[in-house]
């Protein structure tokens, strides 16, 4: 078996609604509607958590983020910069397990699984980082508030520190050019690039020209960065050669903040992304906050143009791809994600999930099976709730009271993964729970020195999110 090459695009916050080919008119984004136009364009495939550390973590692992102790750290919902806490080297990504059949591998972007040297992705499977190790918001701010206040944001060259304060303008371009030189670099191997884009989370800085284009702002202007990124990609794969031969895959880590404003402090404005027609957005359990835009092309392969509403999730990309690969699946633990080829190959194949769980944090929030999403809780708040989710995929009509086997059946199965995954909200402690990474005296990769000439370089926005 010919072993394909792997190009995985993950975005930031990009929402449902704001691609061209899942609905926008307001950003333009040929090179992806084209990419969707050539493979299969996925409408109910779903990441493992509505924000950035917990859904980064089940893609590289295919599991749940409670199964992995990632629901949330030391109750915060996402990592932070020098914090004890990530993905042990005990978990085996997808990047190890290419590897170990064969792969050359290369990380570029977003990590946000840990910034301690053993959680960095060169302990976890990659040849190679470049990139940021959480999020673009964690550095030198205007107007910052005093529990926000970060060391210099890092720029990393596999483990060192190459840069503190980039120009996060020009990062995404950075971040191609690496890409390139990793797919021409000349070698037998296939390769796994894992591209993990910096946009559309808060502060967006991007280049004028993109800027003086967009019809949505910095937003749009973002949105559009990544499709000319992806737009050199695919190009790049067709001067090779390698387009027949590689699987492209395109996704968000979580839905867009849509219609909540920046939440913590920054413009009083809606930042112009969409999740449409889903309800909520990033941070929620309703379905703007984790089914995501999702296109899968592989040439020859897989049909061109399909629509795919089967139930999926971020985390079967695991399996799958390491089927493909003819990598070795581990068989000493629990894998959440389900192997999706025949969902990919086969138009009249259905998915083998029965159920999909919402997690916010350790709090299992709601579930759904192929017709019916029931919801628990928000927070602290109970809700009985339960929504035709595909007669309905905006969460309008709560029909709890009408289908009262409906909400029994998903009850019982909410209560499998309660045992087995834990809850927080109902005090259950799951059974089938592997441990997170922890190090003690934990240090921050930089530290603020007054007199360094980065000082300069604060970024200017005050928008996190």
């Amino acid at each position: 078996m010919t072993q394909p090459n792997i190009v995985f695009i993950n975005c930031d916050d990009l929402g449902y609604g704001d691609l061209g080919c899942y609905g926008s008119q307001l950003n333009k984004t040929p090179a992806l509607d084209q990419l969707a136009n050539e493979g299969i364009r996925f409408t109910s495939l779903y990441m493992g958590s509505p924000v950035c550390s917990p859904s980064r973590a089940a893609l590289l692992t295919g599991c749940y983020p409670p199964r992995i102790s990632f629901g949330e750290f030391d109750g915060w919902h996402v990592l932070f910069p020098g914090q004890g806490l990530g993905l042990p080297p005990t978990e085996i990504s997808i990047a190890k397990v290419l590897s170990d059949a064969g792969y050359r591998t290369q990380m570029i972007g977003k990590w946000h699984c840990g910034d301690q040297p053993g959680f960095l992705p060169t302990n976890h499977g990659f040849d190679h980082y470049f990139g940021l190790p959480y999020s673009n918001d964690m550095g030198r701010q205007a107007n910052t508030p005093d529990w926000a206040v970060y060391p210099p944001l890092p720029l990393l060259s596999d483990e060192e520190v190459v840069e503190q304060q980039p120009d996060q303008s020009l990062l995404t371009e950075r971040y191609v050019q690496e890409a390139i030189d990793f797919i021409r670099t000349d070698s037998p191997k296939p390769f796994f690039l894992y591209l993990a884009h910096m946009y559309v989370h808060l502060p967006i800085y991007v280049k004028q020209e993109f800027l003086d284009k967009s019809e949505n702002g910095a937003y749009g202007a973002a949105v559009e960065s990544i499709d000319w990124a992806t737009s050199v990609i695919m190009n790049e794969l067709h001067l090779l050669g390698l387009d027949e031969n590689t699987v492209v895959i395109f996704t968000s880590d979580n839905g867009s903040l849509g219609n909540i404003l920046p939440p913590f402090g920054g413009r009083q404005e809606l930042i112009g992304g969409s999740n449409l027609p889903l309800r909520g957005a990033k941070g929620t359990t309703w379905e703007g906050g984790q089914r995501v835009p999702a296109i899968v092309r592989w040439k020859g392969k897989v049909e061109a143009g399909r629509v795919c509403d089967e139930l999926l999730t971020a985390m079967d990309f695991y399996p799958t791809l390491a089927n493909v690969c003819g990598a070795q699946i581990p068989q000493d633990r629990i894998i959440d994600g389900i192997d999706a080829q025949k969902v990919w190959f086969d138009a009249q194949a259905k998915s083998l999930h029965e159920h999909f769980v919402y997690y916010r944090a350790n709090g299992l929030e709601a579930i759904r099976n192929r017709q019916y999403k029931l919801h628990f809780g928000r927070g602290k708040e109970d809700v009985f709730e339960l929504y035709d989710i595909v007669g309905d995929v905006s969460e309008t009509t709560n029909v709890y009271d009408q289908f009262p086997e409906e909400v029994a059946s998903l009850t019982a199965a909410a209560n499998h993964y309660r045992h087995t995954l834990g809850d927080d909200r109902t005090g259950s402690t799951g059974t089938q729970v592997r441990p997170i990474g922890r190090v003690e005296n934990p240090q921050p990769l930089t530290h603020f020195d007054p007199n360094h000439p980065y000082v300069i370089a604060e970024y200017d926005l005050p928008d996190r999110g």
